[in-house]
């Protein structure tokens, strides 16, 4: 079975940036929908990006402008770009798969914005 292994979660300073990569062990197919979702402490998990086979991306509302979702189909491969960190995008930061035949986790990543 694909499992999704997500890094480059860690301590940050208020404003500055991190990109999370999130890779498959198995091939994703294009009709695949992956995305990024995040829980911070004691509230429950939330949409942060989406991006399709082809490109299409849809973001939460107030990322927008901030974070970057992408993905490198070769490599079976997605990223958030987050930048203007602040305190209050501290959260685990998860990565999913999505179609037809079911969905996938991976185990989160931690980002932690402080001074």
């Amino acid at each position: 079975q694909v499992q999704l292994v997500e890094s480059g979660g860690g301590l940050v300073q208020p404003g500055g940036s991190l990109r999370l990569s999130c890779a498959a062990s198995g091939f994703i197919s294009s009709r695949t929908v992956m995305g990024w979702y995040r829980q911070a402490p004691g509230k429950q998990r939330e949409l942060v990006a989406t991006i399709t086979g082809s490109g299409n991306t849809n973001y939460v509302d107030s990322l927008k402008g901030r974070f970057t979702i992408s993905r490198h189909n070769a490599k079976n491969t997605v990223y958030l770009q987050m930048n203007s960190l602040k305190p209050e995008d501290t959260a685990v930061y998860y990565c999913n798969s999505r179609n037809p035949i079911g969905e996938l986790w991976g185990q989160g990543t931690q980002v932690t914005v402080s001074s």
